[in-house]
């Protein structure tokens, strides 16, 4: 089985070389450099190179929480599903790591052919999901794209642009056109057919991409309104096989994993894991490629 992986890059170019060795011949590789990210034009070239990779781009300056990160996503879909030969697809960061043999992942997506979609309907208390139980996230302006939140400056300005608008009762419409709102976490396993119809929805409907810009973290809310808004919701599996511990540790929410993690990772049933973040991660890796090897 023919399988493509999607993977959005701000950091550690090492370790995204680490990924693409990892898989065998049967798997394609369709890549996005946040523009932000400094890399030589050697690095670059390298990954190029790579066998299998099909795809790279710089096109988008992706701040954490904007609406480049989705769009660059997509960009990453189109270019993917013109490779019918690909039966599915996986969306991952370049701070993950596969925790399952490429044997056992083709294994898995052949006796069973669902897509794999965290998703839950909007407004919804879950996680993190901000105010107004998410609903902040599209009916406010949010200015990731223009300020960065991982700045203290970027931080205080986005933040007090959200309260102005609070303080001056400034909302935006969240009109009966739009399709009934879905979110979920940002990475997912999705077969061919289903990643063509985002595609095309996106294609022939640009207004709804289009609301969502100054929004918060739009990946989240895209392909889960579009999927669970279609046919494709009778197929979708409320899991995306993904190991994330969503507790603050190793200075990170969700965690940067490391080797305590290891037996809980083995023992799941996800075929990704994330955060990876050196040197914390290290050991981790080791491991879980050890593992792997033994496995295959």
């Amino acid at each position: 089985m023919k399988q493509g992986i999607l993977i959005t890059v701000h950091k550690e170019i090492n370790h995204l070389k680490k990924i693409l060795d990892f898989f065998d011949d049967d798997f394609y590789f369709f890549i996005h450099i946040d523009k932000k990210y400094q890399i030589t034009e050697k690095e670059f070239e390298s990954i190029q190179n790579h066998k299998n990779v099909l795809y790279i781009s710089r096109q988008f300056k992706i701040n954490w929480g904007s609406v480049n990160l989705l769009k660059s996503r997509l960009l990453l879909s189109k270019e993917a599903v013109k490779n019918q030969n690909i039966e599915y697809f996986h969306a991952i960061s370049g701070q993950d790591f596969p925790i399952k043999s490429c044997s056992e992942i083709k294994s898995l997506l052949t006796s069973n052919r669902k897509e794999y979609l965290e998703n839950f309907e909007m407004p919804v208390k879950v996680r993190d999901w901000g105010r107004e139980e998410g609903m902040d996230r599209v009916s406010y302006y949010n200015f990731y794209d223009v300020f960065n939140a991982k700045t203290i400056r970027g931080k205080i300005a986005i933040r007090v642009l959200l309260k102005l608008q609070k303080l001056l009762k400034i909302k935006r419409n969240i009109s009966r056109d739009l399709p009934k709102l879905f979110g979920g976490e940002a990475w997912w396993t999705l077969s061919y057919p289903c990643l063509k119809y985002v595609v095309d929805y996106t294609e022939k409907y640009p207004d709804f991409l289009k609301r969502l810009d100054y929004s918060l973290s739009a990946e989240e809310i895209y392909y889960q309104t579009v999927i669970m808004n279609s046919a494709f919701k009778a197929n979708v599996v409320n899991h995306n096989l993904r190991y994330i511990d969503w507790e603050l540790r190793n200075g990170n929410k969700p965690a940067n994993l490391d080797e305590t993690d290891y037996e809980k990772i083995i023992r799941s049933d996800a075929i990704f894991a994330r955060k990876i973040e050196y040197p914390v991660s290290k050991t981790l890796i080791d491991r879980i490629e050890n593992n792997l090897i033994n496995v295959s």
